[in-house]
């Protein structure tokens, strides 16, 4: 069964509904965290910076980098999924944007995992269209396809 994308005003911090939910977010493959939606998240919880700040630093020995995903825990019923869905970072000198569309779809595959066994929805900024530079109509489809295309009801919260 297919679901449809809701789109909602809100904060994706504050996820709408009940059962088990996922808040989905890019981040960069520098271990860099301090701009953008990931303010709001260490606002809200320490754990998800802390984890993906230790990942990225023992990194030598596990799975992250471009398409990875970490599930960090925040409350009983409340996942933090880490996506690394960007090369590097803006900066004044840099050309291009950083975000990358295949490790986005990659992540969002594995994401699709995770709420399976979970049961879990995913609740979302529009994920790569801040900081990262990419464009809605390149991740929606990804997002369809990944996710709701497998039932997995996703929010995507316009702040």
């Amino acid at each position: 069964m297919s679901e449809t994308i809701v789109y909602v005003r809100g904060d994706a911090t504050a996820p709408r509904g009940k059962g088990t939910r996922i808040v989905a977010h890019v981040c960069n493959d520098l271990g860099g965290w301090g701009k953008g939606f990931v303010l709001a998240l260490s606002r809200r919880w320490p754990e998800p910076e802390a984890a993906y700040r230790r990942w990225h630093r023992e990194r030598a020995g596990n799975d992250f980098g471009l398409g990875a995903v970490q599930l960090v825990q925040v409350s009983p019923y409340l996942w933090v999924a880490n996506m690394v869905g960007q090369r590097g970072t803006r900066t004044a000198r840099s050309t291009g944007v950083p975000v990358r569309y295949e490790a986005i779809d990659t992540a969002l595959g594995a994401l699709a995992g995770h709420a399976g066994r979970l049961g879990a929805s995913v609740h979302m900024p529009r994920i790569g269209c801040g900081l990262a530079g990419g464009r809605w109509e390149r991740v929606e489809p990804l997002v369809t396809a990944r996710l709701t295309a497998r039932g997995i009801p996703v929010t995507v919260y316009d702040h």
